[in-house]
């Protein structure tokens, strides 16, 4: 459980970085470059303290980042100018929590009681409240049919990696084997970086109008070093915390704490860039922020 918040802070703080180095660098250099600075470093770590691409579990870790961080991110990333920010990441936090429970219960035999389905219920509910358009704050963005099967899509690919990750610790336990959370966070971001890096030169090379390069050397320190802090707080750190989570703790209750990820960025974003919270945002902080502490309490 306390891997589970940990995750939910450093994701927090990777999309307030992301978002600032995006606007300095662009799509394409901010998220290549997120992945590569943190695939160099938790390889470092991987093939110095951990395991490397050695255990049971290896080829499961790799297809969990196929599945989640390279399609399912791309999904996500197709979805928002569809659906707008709030709605894409609504539903990709919350449709992805189902989808979870149920491949895991269906898949490994992973059951949940009944206080723990509630509270995660409960949790859903306050992110819903906190995120979800209405007359007075309607999506920015028209909202297409599409733009809801990529939202879904990207909520398949979080749910699945999350339990092809589950299934990966249970192969390596099996095996008589030991796989700490980064070394697991090393193995799956492999899988999702080749997706990320294949999508990007295929459509570089197919499109009429190319998208803009990856400036690797561009003058922009302030961009990466927003870059750094960006891979720092997501890939490596929040990855390894959510692999951490997910190698003692079924997937559809890390999920639903994950989920609370945009309420998180509510504060931070108000201290950080002094964007002030709306009363909506505040009361479905609460409804979640009680729900987490409910299901700790029950865990």
């Amino acid at each position: 459980m306390f891997a589970s918040l940990l995750t939910t802070v450093f994701f927090s703080l990777s999309a307030i970085f992301a978002k600032r180095s995006i606007k300095a660098l662009g799509t394409t250099t901010a998220n290549l470059g997120r992945l590569g600075i943190a695939l160099v470093l938790l390889g470092a770590y991987a093939h110095t303290f951990g395991i490397g691409l050695s255990g049971a579990g290896r080829n499961q870790f790799l297809i969990s980042g196929v599945v989640g961080m390279g399609l399912g991110d791309l999904a996500l990333f197709a979805a928002l100018p569809r659906l707008g920010a709030r709605l894409t990441v609504l539903m990709t936090q919350c449709v992805a929590v189902p989808i979870a429970m149920i491949t895991e219960w269906l898949w490994l035999g992973t059951t949940l009681t009944l206080a723990e389905i509630s509270w995660s219920v409960i949790i859903l509910v306050g992110v819903i409240v906190a995120l979800v358009p209405s007359r007075r704050d309607p999506p920015k963005v028209p909202v297409t049919a599409l733009g809801f099967v990529f939202g879904f899509l990207a909520a398949a690919g979080q749910g699945l990696g999350a339990v092809l990750s589950r299934q990966a610790y249970s192969l390596t336990t099996a095996a008589g084997g030991h796989i700490d959370g980064i070394s697991a966070a090393y193995q799956r971001i492999i899988g999702g970086l080749l997706i990320t890096a294949a999508f990007y030169l295929v459509r570089h090379f197919t499109t009429r109008r190319p998208p803009p390069t990856c400036n690797l050397l561009g003058y922009k320190w302030r961009g990466w070093g927003l870059i750094v802090a960006n891979a720092l707080c997501g890939p490596a750190l929040g990855v390894s915390c959510y692999q951490w989570a997910l190698a003692t703790t079924p997937s559809g209750i890390v999920l639903p704490i994950v989920a609370t990820t945009p309420l998180v960025i509510v504060p931070l974003a108000w201290w950080i860039d002094g964007d002030r919270p709306s009363r909506r945002s505040l009361v479905g902080g609460v409804i979640a922020v009680a729900g987490v502490v409910a299901l700790t309490l029950v865990k």
